[in-house]
């Protein structure tokens, strides 16, 4: 077996790796190799790539994310491997603390290799339609005034600095603005699973009823317990998936009941 750096290249070979249920892997592979502050790795036998994974990293904290064996090639530590190397970069990094969100499948690879568990993660799906024709007016577009504000936000809730992340896609981003002009929320639709965080209930629930207005998903963290009630009142339900969030290192302070949507299983 080889391990190396993916390319581009590489990415049309991926596509035999696809989990059934996951979204398209080929777009998060581009994105990882397109950015510099991300490690994607592949493992190849006989010409053939068998896994792959990769890494995320911000200013002190760092994701792995998207970490496939083929199902001929599990249970012979390959996983084990992925984690192990991903890990050895970071670390090269200075970097204390990875986080990732892990399967069932996944969670004994990553225990195995230090991690521990944090959170869990539910999910819902639509099971009624309705049309909203009326949101908030607190609800604005972003513009470039909000830029500093948002990146502060962001980093008091998730307890990570990931402007190289949001910089990317925080000009698709809507604020809720209270009656006093103070940023008390915003959604980014085009990053991820498209995020939700707020500082307080009116704010998360006005941002919910905005995004699920025409998405039919949402993942929650399980301690936000205004935002599970309030995506059933929007005519979700809860489905069978489980994922659990795991730390390995130094424990960061994110709050999870100002989080309304998760960003995405790749960085939380």
């Amino acid at each position: 077996m080889h391990y190396a750096k993916l390319t581009y290249y590489d990415i049309e070979q991926i596509k035999s790796l696809q989990p059934d249920g996951w979204p398209d892997i080929s777009e998060a592979y581009r994105f990882y190799c397109k950015n510099d502050y991300c490690n994607p790795i592949k493992v190849t036998l006989d010409g053939k790539i068998i896994g792959i994974g990769s890494s995320i990293m911000f200013d002190k904290t760092a994701w792995l994310g998207h970490i496939i064996v083929d199902i001929d090639y599990r249970n012979q530590g390959i996983g084990s491997k992925i984690v192990e190397l991903l890990q050895n970069g970071i670390k090269e990094k200075g970097i204390e603390t990875t986080l990732l969100i892990a399967t069932e499948l996944g969670e004994p690879v990553y225990k195995k290799a230090g991690f521990r568990k944090v959170s869990d993660y539910k999910y819902f799906k639509k099971e009624n339609d309705w049309i909203e024709k009326k949101f908030s007016k607190n609800i604005l577009p972003y513009n470039k005034t909000f830029y500093e504000a948002l990146i502060q936000f962001d980093r008091y809730v998730s307890g990570e600095n990931r402007e190289r992340l949001l910089k990317e896609f925080i000009k698709t981003s809507y604020v809720y603005i209270d009656d006093n002009n103070n940023i008390q929320g915003f959604f980014i639709p085009n990053l991820g699973e498209g995020p939700i965080y707020a500082l307080t209930p009116e704010a998360g629930k006005e941002l919910m009823r905005f995004k699920y207005s025409s998405v039919d998903k949402a993942t929650i963290p399980s301690e936000n317990y205004t935002a599970i009630e309030f995506i059933k009142e929007l005519g979700f339900i809860e489905t069978t998936t489980k994922a659990i969030r795991m730390i390995f290192g130094r424990d960061i302070e994110w709050k999870p009941t100002m989080i309304y949507s998760r960003a995405a299983g790749n960085f939380g």
